[in-house]
């Protein structure tokens, strides 16, 4: 009875540890969706804490923009468009987090129409720091077509 009680309870053990996310993993999810949000109400000051002193971003554009040139543009009234993210991939590495996916943005004119929505690949680079994960670099291109 102790021996299967042993079995039971380490199969339990090594199920969840194989197929359950870690809590950085889930906590690195939450932090996306999140920090999305704050882009879409234009928060800067929520931003701000959440990217790291060096954030960069090289954007679909093909231009590199820091925290100083986003907050720039938002200030000035600049709204991003609307973008849903689907995660594919997170690795993690000591205290860097990838994240990697594809993104649908919303188009210039607005449309609600997915079918519209401008397809891109992203990558998010998180770092684990004394104040939690920030969000160190980030990468977008839009998709060609074939």
């Amino acid at each position: 009875m102790k021996l299967s009680r042993f079995f039971l309870i380490s199969f339990i053990l090594v199920t969840t540890l194989a197929f359950g996310q870690s809590n950085d993993e889930t906590e690195i999810r939450q932090l996306e969706k999140h920090w999305t949000e704050l882009l879409d109400k234009g928060d800067t000051s929520s931003l701000l804490k959440i990217w790291s002193k060096n954030y960069a971003v090289n954007n679909p554009n093909g231009k590199i923009v820091t925290p100083k040139d986003i907050v720039a543009l938002m200030e000035t009234g600049h709204r991003f468009p609307t973008v849903k993210r689907i995660i594919e991939k997170i690795t993690f590495n000591q205290d860097i987090a990838i994240v990697m996916g594809k993104e649908l943005q919303q188009p210039e004119n607005r449309s609600t129409n997915h079918e519209e929505w401008i397809p891109r690949r992203f990558t998010n680079v998180w770092i684990k720091t004394n104040n939690g994960w920030q969000l160190a670099a980030r990468q977008s291109s839009k998709v060609c077509a074939e």
